[in-house]
């Protein structure tokens, strides 16, 4: 790998770490448990980031995504679905899947649209090595970045999300990291509608939200109390 590949890798890992990315991963995983919903997700958003690295795409980059709000609103759909299935939950005395008809977004979709959506630093600046790099190669390693931390993140809460069926401390966790979740996709939503620029806040806060993942996780192999 060259250092500009390295450039790219790394790009895409801080823009996996962006709390838009891993709010609407750990809320897919819990609406439908699934090991793959953050690499879908990477993969998607990968997909269209390699597709504006391209001079052709000119044209859809000229439209005005910010305007219409396109990553507030589906921000707002997953908190909401995550909101509802606790509140299901609660009434049911379990945190499961919730019922079979419950809507959940597809992974890959949600990707790709939330890479038309926001224009963070990080992205931007992936997309300013499109001069130096081949789009495809460009596109491959910044996606492979987003790919190592949004997927982990989608494992992470899917295991944590199964595990909570059985009960006890696992449920605990799942609970928390669902308002967590859904409180912080709708603060992100009403900040994008506020236009308050978050970019300053965005790496604190997605690190925030990744560490407290993986300390509900460990939290969950703790022998229980006797």
């Amino acid at each position: 790998m060259t250092g500009l590949e390295f450039l790219a890798v790394a790009l895409g890992m801080r823009h996996g770490l962006d709390p838009d990315h891993l709010a609407a991963v750990d809320g897919l995983a819990r609406l439908r448990p699934s090991p793959w919903m953050g690499l879908l997700f990477a993969l998607g958003h990968g997909a269209v980031v390699t597709l504006l690295a391209f001079p052709a795409a000119l044209v859809l980059k000229g439209i005005p995504w910010e305007e219409y709000h396109l990553s507030a609103w589906l921000l707002l759909l997953v908190g909401g679905l995550t909101l509802y299935q606790l509140a299901l939950a609660g009434r049911k005395g379990a945190q499961g899947r919730g019922p079979a008809r419950l809507p959940v977004p597809n992974p890959l979709l949600l990707g790709a649209l939330f890479g038309l959506g926001f224009e963070t630093a990080s992205q931007l600046s992936a997309l300013a090595l499109s001069a130096q790099m081949h789009p495809l190669r460009l596109g491959l390693f910044f996606t492979l970045g987003m790919a190592l931390v949004d997927g982990v993140d989608g494992l992470l809460a899917a295991r944590l999300q199964g595990l909570a069926r059985d009960g006890g401390r696992a449920r605990r966790a799942s609970g928390l990291l669902g308002y967590v979740v859904a409180f912080t996709a709708m603060g992100l939503a009403l900040a994008e509608f506020s236009a308050f620029d978050l970019e300053a806040f965005a790496l604190p806060l997605g690190f925030s939200l990744f560490a407290l993942l993986v300390g509900l996780r460990v939290y969950t192999l703790r022998p229980a109390a006797p």
